[in-house]
């Protein structure tokens, strides 16, 4: 796995970095985030469980344009497979 690094949150704090990467393998797109409050995750499961391998996370509408630039280079990535 060889992840590229799109970009942090700009607004962040120390220990507090939402993040994105494209990982160039595959395109598969890795996000860091906060971790969802069980008012989230319950609203969430309403559509279906979450399974044990997988978690909800929340991202700031500010990472907006890192995660547009995620989508287009794991688009681009793609396209190379």
């Amino acid at each position: 796995m060889a992840l590229r690094f799109i970009a942090k949150d700009p607004n962040s704090q120390t220990g507090q970095s939402p993040s994105a990467w494209v990982d160039d393998d595959n395109a598969d797109m890795v996000f860091q985030g906060w971790k969802a409050d069980k008012t989230t995750q319950d609203e969430c499961q309403q559509t279906g469980p979450i399974p044990d391998h997988e978690a909800v996370i929340r991202i700031p509408a500010r990472m907006v344009p890192a995660i547009r630039k995620a989508c287009d280079v794991a688009e681009q990535r793609a396209r190379l497979r």
